[in-house]
């Protein structure tokens, strides 16, 4: 079992930067990709960034490369998305996800957290 809490969300004008946080918990967390997803309203859940717990491959998507990155602090067992230079359509519910690395579906998920960014 894997345990996700999500942080850092929040209203902020184009230009902007937040920084988002995922607190994981669990056993063998060295074992799993950490992954953010994103949902706009009316929109399907979008793939945003993820990154192994115990190297360092990341992936991100184009809509956000150049843009955001995602690192984490393994002493606080806690992943990171920093967006700079954040757009409206960047608008969205920000979840925090965790597969095995073994997998490619993510079966752990956070409750979530609103990031807005107004014109």
């Amino acid at each position: 079992q894997v345990q996700l809490v999500e942080s850092g969300g929040g209203s902020v004008q184009a230009g902007d930067a937040l920084k988002l946080s995922c607190l994981a918990s669990g056993r063998t967390l060295s074992r799993y990709v950490i992954g953010w997803y994103r949902q706009a309203p009316g929109k399907e859940r979008e793939f945003v960034a993820q990154i192994t717990w115990s190297g360092l491959t990341t992936f991100l998507s184009d809509s956000v490369k150049g843009r955001f990155t995602i690192a984490r602090d393994n002493a606080k067992n806690t992943v990171y998305l920093q967006m700079n230079s954040l757009k409206p359509e960047d608008t969205a519910v920000y979840y925090c996800a965790a597969r095995y690395s073994d997998s490619t579906l993510y079966n752990y998920w956070g409750q979530g957290t609103q990031v807005t960014v107004s014109s």
